[in-house]
């Protein structure tokens, strides 16, 4: 396997494509690896099919982008392997990933990369995971919107979308006591330049900002709802129907994504992300 044999097949003019002829249990070298990098800064999100790794390669080719998050602080992981987090639902109502958000963006550096890879597929289909480009929705704002927000700040808070469960469930008030603790709210541009790139897009999501610093509660909710819908249109958008063994390697600095809860059954997944750096204007 050489660079020379790798095919990425771009899934349309916005956001992400596929790479074929490569097989990640063989390993990879520093060539291929900076083909994987290189499409992952063109499309935001690639797909690699039928990727047939365990959690250790998993691993392993997520520390080929860089340091690794620490376990989630409210999902599971692999047994021996607390950085590989287990995405799990059984169709039952209890979906907790079926809003737009960028990986824990609640921390002081939130994810670089999110590498997803595909256990359980619904027996009856559905669970799509849908990206979009926050470069894109950024850049289709008028002029005067985009001075507008150019310089402002958004907290991004654990306990909005986590709070509740975790209070939920047992011994919820000491483990929110302990995680508020840990994870105090950040502050992070709502536009966000983008470290390798240059590009900017929006950094906000439905799921984490809580508000806009400095402005009423009224602006900011009226701004953040504003953002969050252009951010959210179809025409910035790429889908996956899953399979099993398939991966997927996002940009968390310039996409947002959501699980889809159309399906019922048993739907699994690994991820592993990558601790990004802190963002900028």
């Amino acid at each position: 396997m050489t660079r020379n044999s790798i095919e990425v097949r771009p899934l349309g003019p916005v956001i992400g494509a596929e790479i074929h002829g490569l097989d990640l249990a063989a390993g990879i070298d520093s060539a291929v690896f900076e083909v994987i990098h290189q499409a992952l800064l063109d499309h935001l999100v690639v797909f690699l099919p039928n990727q047939r790794i365990g959690p250790g390669e998993h691993l392993v080719l997520a520390r080929q982008f860089g340091d690794i998050e620490p376990p989630h602080p409210v999902f599971g992981n692999v047994a021996g392997l607390p950085e590989v987090t287990i995405i799990e639902q059984h169709g039952d109502g209890s979906l907790y990933n079926d809003v737009w958000h960028t990986d824990v963006t609640f921390r002081e550096r939130p994810a670089m990369a999110s590498i997803l890879h595909c256990q359980v597929t619904p027996p009856g289909g559905g669970g799509d995971t849908l990206w979009s480009s926050l470069y894109a929705s950024y850049e289709a704002l008028s002029p005067g919107v985009r001075d507008m927000i150019e310089d402002l700040t958004a907290i991004h808070d654990y306990y909005v979308s986590f709070g509740p469960s975790v209070l939920a469930g047992e011994g919820g008030i000491q483990q929110l006591a302990r995680d508020i603790v840990e994870l105090p709210p950040v502050e992070h541009p709502v536009v966000r330049t983008h470290p390798e790139t240059g590009r900017k897009g929006l950094f906000v999501n439905r799921t984490f900002t809580k508000e806009i610093k400095g402005l009423s509660r009224i602006e900011s909710d009226h701004i953040l709802r504003m953002l969050c819908e252009f951010a959210e249109h179809p025409n910035y958008q790429v889908r996956r129907s899953w399979k099993p063994r398939d991966l997927a390697i996002w940009d968390n600095r310039c996409t947002m994504h959501l699980a889809s809860s159309d399906f019922s059954g048993h739907r699994k997944m690994h991820r592993v992300t990558v601790i990004g750096d802190r963002p900028f204007h």
